[in-house]
């Protein structure tokens, strides 16, 4: 899912309007974005009343998916907006603490912990709030590999979490739990690195703007 760290990929063309809400705001990415902010709340029912474990990992597979599609045509087809800018981080978030958040409920199954969950969504409230103060001054923070790295695999382990809570005899046993719970630590991993990177890069960046 491209999180905030795709906004750079949305903003890399200027919005035709500078209005948050216009005619140019209805369109098929931005509308690509809701559909995801509508599957996002569909994922947490399903986890929150249990049982249907495969077919929320398809579901949030199908979600995420829709992220690098929304940017696309956005991109290729001119229409990126204010709206969409704002909108699209915003669900990625959603999409990705809230279903951390909500398999914490399940904790000694799904392999999430609360430390997990406080990484995770430290990290992106720190990025968010770094970018920001960075763009204000003027500077460039756009995305990075690691940040990319990092939701790749944060987004596998939430479907191995998922796959691990099914009955199923092919995700019911420890090999397929050893494989999720890689999956989670290496993104935990990341996300700390990818954060570490970001604080490095806008070290350089303010130095830079400064000297300069």
């Amino acid at each position: 899912m491209a999180t905030q760290e795709k906004q750079s990929n949305r903003s890399s063309t200027e919005p035709a309007s500078e209005e948050l809400l216009d005619r140019k705001s209805l369109n098929l990415p931005n509308l690509i974005t809701l559909s995801r902010l509508i599957l996002a709340f569909i994922l947490f029912a399903m986890i929150y009343y249990e049982g249907l474990w495969i077919s929320a990992a398809i579901l949030f597979l199908v979600a995420a998916s829709t992220d690098a599609l929304d940017g696309y045509l956005a991109r290729k087809y001119g229409q990126v907006t204010v709206l969409g800018r704002i909108l699209d981080p915003f669900v990625d978030k959603i999409i990705i603490c809230g279903a951390f958040v909500f398999l914490l409920e399940r904790r000694l199954d799904s392999g999430i912990t609360a430390w997990i969950v406080i990484i995770i969504i430290g990290r992106e409230m720190f990025v968010t709030s770094l970018r920001s103060f960075l763009e204000r001054q003027g500077i460039d923070f756009s995305a990075r590999w690691s940040g990319k790295i990092k939701m790749v695999l944060q987004c596998a382990a939430v479907t191995a979490s998922l796959l691990s809570l099914s009955p199923e005899p092919v995700f019911e046993n420890t090999e397929f739990r050893m494989i999720r719970d890689v999956l989670i630590w290496s993104a935990v991993l990341v996300t700390v690195y990818s954060g570490l990177i970001y604080v490095y890069r806008a070290k350089v960046l303010l130095h830079e703007k400064v000297q300069g």
